[in-house]
C-alpha cells in the first residue's frame, strides 16, 4: 500500500500543508514540528513524489554536473567534490536533499546541448558546467541561449573552471588563472636556461588550450624569444606521446617540453624515453593541473597546481545556495607552480 502525504500528516498530527512545507523546505516550520514530521516520514517510509513536486514548485531536487570525461581526473575530482558538497547539510530524511547527476559529454558540443535541454525539462534546481568551453561562435550562442532559459526558470547555473558567459553577470563563475600558471611554468624553464622549448597543446578550439598557450607565449615574448614548435591534440596520454615525437622531428635540439596537462606529460615522457633520452638530464618535461599521479611519476612532474577539489566543492555549495555567489559573479582562482624533479638546467 502506497503511503500518502495525508498518512504522514495523520501520524505527525499536523496538517498535510505542514508536511508539504517541511518536505519542500520553502516555509519556516517550528523545529519540534519539523522533527515530528520527519520522524513520521521515517516510520512510514514515505517517499516524496519528485516529478509531482517539481510540477508544483519552480524547480526539482535535481542538480546536473556536466563534464567532458568523468574518467579524466581533472573532471572526476571536481565532479566528486561538487557532489559531496551538494549533499552537505541536507537532513538525509526526505526533505532538502538534492540528487546530483553527472552528465558525461565526451567533449561533444551536441551532447552538451542535449544534456542542458534534458535538465531544463527536468526543472533542475542547478547545473554545474566544468572545464573549458568550446570556442565555436554558433555553439557559444546556443549555450548562452540555453543557460538564459534555465536561469529564467529558476535554475542556478555555476561555471567551474570555465570562463564566464559574455554579457551575463547573473551566472556564478569560478575560473582558473590558466594564463598566469602557464606563464610561470615557462618562466621557470627560462630561468633554468632553456631556450628551445616545445609545446604540446590541447585541442585548438578550447578556451583552456588558448589561455595556457597565451601564457606560454607571453613569457617567451617578455624574454625576447621566438615561439618554439607547437603541436595540438586531445588531453590524453597518446596525444602527448605522438605530439612529442613530432616536436622532436621538427626540432631535434629541444631541451624542454611543456605539456597541456599532466596526462599529456606522461605520454611525452614515454616518447622521450623510447627515443633513448633521459628526463631531465637530456630533456625537461612539465605538465599542468597537479593531478594525483603527477608526484608519483618518475621523475616527479614539475606542474601547475589547480585546486580542483576546492573549486568543485565551492561549485557544489553555490549550486545549492549554501554559499553566496562572488561579487560580480566571477572568482579567478590562482594557479601555483610546483617545481619537481622532471625539470633541470639544460646540458652545456
Amino acid at each position: 500500500m502506497t503511503v500518502t502525504l495525508s498518512d504522514v500528516a495523520a501520524r505527525a498530527q499536523v496538517s498535510p500543508a505542514t508536511v508539504s512545507r517541511v518536505l519542500n523546505g520553502n516555509y519556516p516550520v517550528a523545529a519540534s514540528t519539523r522533527e515530528r514530521v520527519l520522524r513520521a516520514v521515517d516510520e512510514l517510509d514515505y517517499v516524496l513524489n519528485g516529478p509531482a513536486s517539481s510540477l508544483a514548485a519552480a524547480t526539482s531536487d535535481l542538480v546536473g554536473i556536466l563534464v567532458n570525461d568523468i574518467a579524466d581526473p581533472f573532471f572526476g575530482i571536481m565532479a566528486g567534490a561538487a557532489q559531496s558538497a551538494i549533499g552537505e547539510g541536507a537532513p538525509g530524511r526526505a526533505g532538502g536533499e538534492k540528487l546530483a547527476v553527472v552528465c558525461n559529454t565526451g567533449g561533444s558540443p551536441e551532447r552538451e546541448l542535449t544534456y542542458l535541454t534534458l535538465l531544463q525539462r527536468q526543472r533542475a534546481a542547478a547545473v554545474i558546467l566544468t572545464g573549458g568551453a568550446l570556442e565555436d561562435p554558433d555553439h557559444v550562442a546556443a549555450v548562452s541561449t540555453k543557460l538564459a532559459k534555465l536561469t529564467d526558470a529558476g535554475t542556478r547555473i555555476v561555471l567551474c573552471g570555465r570562463p564566464p558567459v559574455t554579457g551575463d553577470a547573473s551566472l556564478a563563475a569560478l575560473t582558473f588563472d590558466n594564463r598566469a600558471g602557464a606563464r610561470r611554468l615557462t618562466e621557470h624553464l627560462l630561468s633554468l636556461g632553456h631556450r628551445r622549448i616545445g609545446y604540446v597543446a590541447g585541442p585548438a578550439d578550447r578556451t583552456t588550450t588558448r589561455h595556457r598557450l597565451e601564457g606560454h607565449r607571453d613569457a617567451l615574448a617578455a624574454a625576447g624569444l621566438p615561439e618554439g614548435p607547437t603541436v595540438h591534440g586531445p588531453y590524453d596520454r597518446r596525444s602527448g606521446y605522438d605530439a612529442t615525437l613530432e616536436l622532436m622531428r621538427r626540432e631535434p635540439e629541444l631541451t624542454a617540453v611543456l605539456a597541456a596537462n599532466d596526462t599529456v606529460a606522461l605520454g611525452a615522457c614515454a616518447a622521450l624515453r623510447d627515443q633513448g633520452l633521459r628526463i631531465p638530464e637530456d630533456v625537461s618535461v612539465a605538465g599542468f593541473d597537479d593531478l594525483p599521479f603527477s608526484i608519483d611519476a618518475v621523475p616527479a612532474l614539475t606542474t601547475v597546481r589547480l585546486p580542483l577539489h576546492e573549486a568543485g566543492a565551492r561549485a557544489g555549495r553555490l549550486a545549492v545556495g549554501t554559499e553566496e555567489p562572488p561579487p560580480g559573479g566571477v572568482t579567478t582562482i590562482p594557479a601555483e607552480l610546483l617545481v619537481r624533479e622532471s625539470t633541470a638546467r639544460p646540458r652545456g
